[in-house]
């Protein structure tokens, strides 16, 4: 698979194209994740009660806090009815990635990964949230950052 960008001041909004010879899984596979990603939005309640919806590629961070799922965008926070597994299933295989038991990120919100601590890695996402993860995880991390950036 060829994974090509194109910029140019044509474009005024995002365009995707999937190209191939033929119609098979494979691009089935790819139209369905597209979809997934840019056409799925998640209910969610702001901090003073209101509904609303948000959308996965905004968010940052889903974390949980007590019996809440709390999804995280650029500046506010936000709780969802959803659970950490289900968030993860649903939206994994795109941009997410768990880093401990109760949190999962964008890994291309990350900013970058400071390994100065002896047994846990502080991460920095660039709205400037800090969180952690074990060495463990770091590996896949690593792995995810270095594919976003070719």
């Amino acid at each position: 698979m060829k994974i090509k960008s194109e910029i140019d001041k044509q474009y005024k909004e995002l365009e995707v194209h999937v190209c191939n010879d033929e119609m098979n899984d494979e691009v089935k596979n790819v139209m369905g994740q597209l979809h997934t990603f840019f056409d799925s939005s998640i209910s969610a309640t702001d901090e003073v009660g209101n509904k609303c919806m948000i959308s996965p590629m905004e968010v940052y961070s889903f974390y949980a806090e007590g019996q809440k799922v709390i999804a995280m965008d650029k500046d506010k926070k936000y709780v969802i009815q959803k659970k950490l597994y289900e968030l993860e299933e649903e939206f994994g295989s795109l941009y997410f990635i768990r880093i401990s038991k109760s949190e999962i990120v964008n890994y291309k919100k990350i900013k970058s990964l400071d390994m100065s601590l002896s047994g846990t890695i502080k991460v920095v996402m660039k709205n400037g949230y800090e969180t952690y993860t074990s060495r463990r995880n770091v590996s896949k991390i690593k792995q995810l950052l270095l594919k976003g950036k070719q």
